[in-house]
């Protein structure tokens, strides 16, 4: 058995979570040993373009004898690590990847070495309990059921809190899985969509088709369950959102009763916890109620901002998510866990039966085995990362994490107020900023709020330039989205800011931001 290095971190360390960036800096002083991008603080290599990287990788000839180990580390070092991305540069802020704390580097290599096999309690035993404690100590934080209810469901066989899966997009197809098949439950001859499929389904039913309701800031995930249930995108009926973003209430109650009148049966409602275009968050109260009144699904995207749930002062922002049959929340956002696990939570621990699938050799009903509730099948024990994680980090480590993005965020969010060079596009509600640059000789009708379609075209060809620049630059980062502008009555194109890095400073945020207007002088006041 192979042993687990100790964690050299202190006990106290662990409850001062103002102290918690510690386990951030060491881990990022690891990858600076390995790689020259995080020593010189570069967001990736200047002035390499895509088109010529990708000569680089032409070798389609696997080869004959093997290379020694130190020489293919060499080719790793020489042709790969200088032209990859350094997500944990504290002036790349771009996307909802950043630095992780060090201790999961060891887990890493401890989850690799035990090659334990998730999928059945005959290849991982012990994990197959901690994963299901994992997910009980999750679950409580969003249902805050009280404890007589864990120690009857969080270890018991027939019952499921959750389900790891290997990421955000996929713990989205499983609650709308859920979500279908309850809708077309067993009745009569007719023996449920999972065996009889959706063409009998809507027979049975007598309806014409069934529809998900959602934003039109949906994440494509929910694209992806659509198609991949059989559901079609096409039913997938967009709800009017307001001028901030969020679902329009009344707006959903008349889209139900509309579908209603046309036998259209709806499968799930979905609200959003943190959108990805700008972090918006709906109604989740109200949604909740009007999907109990009709008697519908509610599931709930939390995949960025369900961990505010640690945060005493901004956890509001989230009310009514503790109502919803399902939740998504995806690890390497703002639980700051490595890519390749998030989970999907159950408000009813016997959700999950309706699609449960068994086999002679594993997944008995009566087993511990996921695979039997599962999407996947073998998977590896990556939920040792969240186990750790809600240990060394903790709801405290957590809660600090998300204030400072917060923070960091209403601090970029007044910078871009001050400057008469940029236009806040969106107000943020947690760490995601949307803003533009506005070229000199648009400013005045900015000013004057009579910027044409034309104009707006405009804005983003030079948006999209001056954001392309700047990675290619590589000194810092941020992304590029559309967002619906009632300002404008469109969408307009907008820079992007994910503040989830915890190393990042004010001064980082003003270096990205002067970085910006140092090539907006140089490549587009210029040209104009």
């Amino acid at each position: 058995m192979p042993e687990l290095k100790k964690l050299p971190y202190s006990y106290n360390l662990r409850e001062q979570y103002e102290n918690i960036n510690a386990y951030f800096v060491n881990g990022l002083d690891t990858i600076k040993k390995e790689l020259i991008l995080a020593q010189n603080n570069l967001v990736t290599t200047p002035n390499i373009k895509l088109c010529e990287l990708k000569d680089n990788f032409s070798s389609t000839v696997v080869l004959d004898k093997p290379m020694d180990y130190d020489d293919y580390y060499q080719l790793l070092s020489s042709q790969i690590l200088p032209y990859i991305v350094n997500v944990t540069s504290p002036k790349f802020i771009g996307h909802m990847t950043s630095v992780l704390p060090e201790f999961h580097y060891d887990l890493s290599k401890l989850i690799s070495m035990l090659n334990q096999n998730m999928v059945k309690i005959e290849t991982s035993k012990s994990l197959t309990f901690l994963e299901r404690e994992a997910l009980a100590m999750l679950h409580r934080e969003f249902y805050r059921y009280p404890s007589e209810f864990y120690q009857e469901h969080a270890q018991n066989v027939i019952s499921s809190l959750g389900i790891i899966v290997s990421g955000g997009t996929m713990a989205n197809i499983t609650a709308l899985w859920v979500a279908r098949n309850s809708a077309f439950p067993a009745a009569g001859t007719f023996q449920g969509i999972a065996e009889d499929g959706l063409c009998k389904a809507y027979e049975h039913y007598e309806c014409k088709d069934g529809v998900i309701l959602v934003s039109p800031l949906l994440h494509y995930s929910i694209e992806k369950a659509a198609s991949i249930l059989g559901i079609g995108k096409k039913q997938i009926h967009h709800i009017q959102i307001t001028p901030s973003g969020t679902v329009d209430v009344r707006a959903l109650r008349s889209q139900i009763v509309g579908c209603q009148k046309n036998r259209q049966r709806i499968i799930a409602i979905v609200g959003i916890a943190g959108s990805t275009e700008n972090g918006s968050i709906d109604p989740l109260q109200e949604m909740a109620e009007l999907a109990k009144e009709y008697g519908i699904y509610f599931h709930v995207d939390a995949a960025f901002g369900g961990p505010v749930i640690f945060s005493e002062k901004y956890k509001h922002l989230i009310d009514g998510i503790e109502f919803a049959d399902s939740i998504t929340l995806c690890g390497h956002k703002q639980l700051y866990l490595p890519i390749g696990i998030s989970m999907c939570l159950f408000k009813c621990p016997s959700k999950a039966q309706t699609i449960w699938n068994t086999a002679d050799y594993q997944a008995s009903q009566e087993s511990f085995d996921f695979g039997k509730s599962s999407p996947e099948g073998s998977r590896p024990a990556k939920s040792i990362y969240l186990h750790a994680s809600l240990h060394v980090i903790g709801k405290n480590g957590y809660e600090y994490l998300i204030n400072k993005g917060i923070e960091n965020a209403n601090y970029l969010k007044k910078i871009i107020l001050s400057n008469s060079s940029f236009e806040l596009v969106t107000n943020p509600t947690l760490n995601i900023v949307n803003y533009r640059y506005i070229p000199s000789k648009f400013r005045k009708q900015l000013f004057d709020g009579c910027i044409s379609r034309e104009e707006n075209k405009q804005i983003d060809e030079v948006n999209v330039l001056l954001q392309t620049q700047q990675f290619e630059n590589g000194k810092t980062f941020v992304s590029k989205t559309k967002v619906p502008s009632s300002k404008y009555t469109e969408e307009i194109l907008t820079l992007r800011a994910v503040l989830a890095n915890p190393l990042t400073t004010f001064q980082d945020i003003d270096s990205v931001i002067i970085d910006q207007l140092r090539i907006a002088e140089k490549m587009i006041e210029r040209i104009d």
